[in-house]
């Protein structure tokens, strides 16, 4: 088996496929951002530009994390205000932005739709309009990547919750996306696989924002975003953020 660090220094790169041309501005900006439900605002007034390699997010339960990184791909809108990826809306042009911004639910059994593995993995590809020996390619490459080429032809949804989440963000790597947004990623794993999955994140040359609750997680990122009641309560570096969080916790 390749050791774990040599696979994290390989780079998934493939041009897109013809007549899907796809920006690599993968600068991701909010202006005015609010989002309504049932006659309440759960996030208001966010005006941000996203633009560093390592972005977490934080915050208590409820408090509209989930809901923020939903809005950078498309797969919530917002109520009022524009959502860009580069030159590109969220409103308008939601497939084309998938093809640059990846999403890692919580819950890989939320993502997995295919019966194996390898199925699994190109699905996403597929309907983004990746065909032949291109999409081959890179689902071989993402399995190697992360390690699981033994789990190629094993069914989806009788492996364990860490190869789960590996699976899952194998999906996302064949997509070759300039960002990848991790929702709450360590939650349902053990302690091995929190490392496994940290040294994974840490090693990739896509800009991830990470939205989780494990603070160790997030001492060498670039910048803190504390999501609180709605609104962006922090943005700074990592010390000063988790001081903040630590603050409003307690309160």
């Amino acid at each position: 088996m390749v050791p774990i660090t040599q696979l994290l220094q390989r780079r998934l790169h493939r041009d897109p496929p013809a007549g899907t041309p796809m920006s690599r501005d993968s600068s991701i900006h909010l202006r005015g951002v609010t989002v309504t439900r049932e006659g309440q605002d759960v996030l208001r007034d966010v005006d941000l530009s996203l633009v560093e390699h390592r972005i977490a997010v934080i915050g208590p339960n409820g408090s509209g994390k989930s809901t923020l990184v939903r809005l950078l791909n498309g797969l919530l809108l917002p109520t009022r205000g524009t959502v860009q990826v580069g030159e590109l809306s969220t409103a308008h042009d939601a497939k084309r932005i998938r093809r640059q911004v990846g999403f890692v639910f919580q819950n890989p059994e939320n993502q997995i739709v295919m019966p194996l593995v390898a199925e699994d993995l190109a699905f996403g590809a597929k309907n983004l309009g990746l065909r032949g020996a291109d999409l081959a390619t890179r689902v071989d490459e993402a399995l190697e990547r992360l390690g699981i080429g033994h789990l190629r032809e094993r069914e989806s949804h009788a492996l364990s919750g860490g190869e789960k989440q590996m699976v899952a963000l194998a999906s996302v790597l064949v997509m070759d996306p300039a960002t990848i947004i991790f929702d709450e990623p360590t939650t349902m794993l053990d302690r091995r696989n929190r490392r496994r999955l940290q040294a994974i994140i840490d090693g990739l040359d896509q800009r991830a924002i990470v939205v989780t609750h494990d603070l160790d997680l997030i001492g060498d990122y670039q910048r803190v975003l504390v999501i609180h009641d709605g609104r962006v309560a922090f943005d700074g570096a990592p010390g000063p953020a988790v001081e903040f969080y630590c603050e409003i916790s307690d309160r």
